[in-house]
């Protein structure tokens, strides 16, 4: 079971002799599902070497805290950035030392004080009387008041000959606690409607009116919401992307063929986020034949398209509607506004065009940020890759949702009784 689907796992492996057990957890880790990258300490290379993670992960290893190449785009942030979650297996004595004084003397100590709010786990591989220490032990509470998750260790036999706590525990078991990070059920028997990508209005058989929007953040999206247990069906404009796993895809070409489905859809579900880049106007006339080039200006006639977002809220106010707002300036205002306008229940605003730049760029980008605005209140999202913004994201509307279907609820959907005295 893939239990660790779309998820993004950067493992650190440090000089212990369980070094080699690494290899088999990344393969593992791939079978749950999940992307790795490997960061190994020069320790770590004495055991097993690099080609075999590079290998078994399909991605190149990171060894070197100052490698001239990656630290041009700090190497070592962008890699805490990338990942969902940081494992050290195996977590040797020496490693969680310098982790607890929050050293940054290689790559791997640096990614991990790099972290921010990405979760990290330690899975403890030493003899047993190295684990036993007080010196280990104290560093392990340490580690445990700062929310940094043990896995392990295990009983047994040891390479040492000796017997006792100290092995590394069995990815199995490492892969289904570390599965528990990201429980899904947060939307839990909800149908999750994600519209994404731009549309294409034709003006003859070859040529189009559309936009840059990639889709990218809505079929993060809808991924995101496959994970907190949403049925979840995705209307598509013209993108070249795989179907997330357990998503209902419909592909869709002009604005008025995203209306209609999207209406249709809209009857059986709960939450509707509209990440779709529509086209604002479309030819009054779509020629049959290809249009002739000549030295005369071209002028087209157009008319506006639905605002789908719109009609869906006006349609079927119970539903929670969610719609999206690329700017180029005057974000929060345009945000504001267009959450008003529409009357509906959030918004998730981000820059575009040279405003942009900060954060990569929204369209074609693999990251972005967003800013949130709802009615009372409002929430950022710092940048991070489209995918662990998008799980962000899922669990913000998730609460909203909560308090929408239940104003007198808390955001974990406790019933809050008021008591007037």
């Amino acid at each position: 079971m893939q239990v660790l689907t779309n998820k993004r796992v950067l493992l650190g492996v440090t000089g212990s002799i369980a070094a080699y057990k690494a290899a088999d957890l990344v393969r593992r880790l791939r079978e749950a599902g999940a992307e790795v990258r490997v960061v190994m300490t020069r320790g770590a290379t004495e055991f097993v070497t690099p080609m075999t993670f590079q290998a078994l992960s399909g991605k190149p290893v990171h060894l070197h805290l100052l490698d001239t190449e990656a630290e041009a785009g700090m190497g070592h942030i962008e890699l805490a950035r990338w990942a969902d979650v940081i494992l050290v297996a195996p977590a040797s004595a020496d490693f969680l030392a310098r982790l607890t004084q929050g050293r940054a003397d290689d790559l791997l100590a640096a990614v991990c004080l790099a972290g921010g709010r990405t979760p990290l786990a330690v899975a403890p591989a030493m003899n047993a009387q190295m684990w036993a220490s007080a010196a280990t032990q104290e560093n392990v509470r340490l580690l445990g008041q700062r929310g940094v998750l043990r896995l392990g260790p295990d009983e047994g036999e040891q390479a040492c000959g000796e017997v006792g706590a100290g092995r590394l525990l069995s990815a199995e078991a490492m892969i289904l606690q570390l599965a528990q990070l990201f429980a899904p059920g947060s939307l839990s028997g909800r149908t999750v409607l994600v519209s994404a990508g731009p549309t294409r209005e034709a003006i003859d058989p070859v040529r189009y009116l559309s936009n840059h929007s990639s889709g990218k953040m809505g079929f993060s999206i809808a991924a995101a919401a496959v994970e907190a247990g949403a049925r979840v069906v995705l209307v598509a404009g013209p993108v070249v992307l795989p179907t997330p796993d357990r998503v209902e895809r419909t592909d869709v070409i002009s604005a008025m063929e995203m209306h209609d489905v999207i209406l249709n859809q809209a009857k059986e579900a709960d939450i509707f986020i509209s990440t779709a880049a529509v086209a604002d106007y479309r030819p009054a006339l779509a020629l049959d034949e290809k249009l002739k080039k000549d030295d005369s200006r071209l002028k087209l006639d157009l008319l506006p398209n639905p605002d789908i977002l719109a009609a869906v809220k006006q349609q079927f106010p119970r539903l929670f509607c969610v719609g999206f707002a690329a700017e180029t300036q005057h974000l929060a205002d345009y945000a504001q506004q267009k959450l008003h306008k529409k009357g509906i229940d959030m918004v998730a605003a981000n820059w575009v065009g040279p405003a942009a730049k900060a954060t990569g760029g929204a369209f074609g980008s693999d990251e972005n940020a967003l800013h949130l605005f709802w009615c009372g209140g409002e929430l950022e999202l710092e940048q991070a890759s489209k995918d662990k913004l998008a799980r962000q994201l899922v669990s913000v509307i998730a609460q909203r949702y909560v308090l929408h279907e239940r104003p007198d609820s808390d955001s974990e959907g406790n019933k809050v009784i008021n008591i007037k005295r």
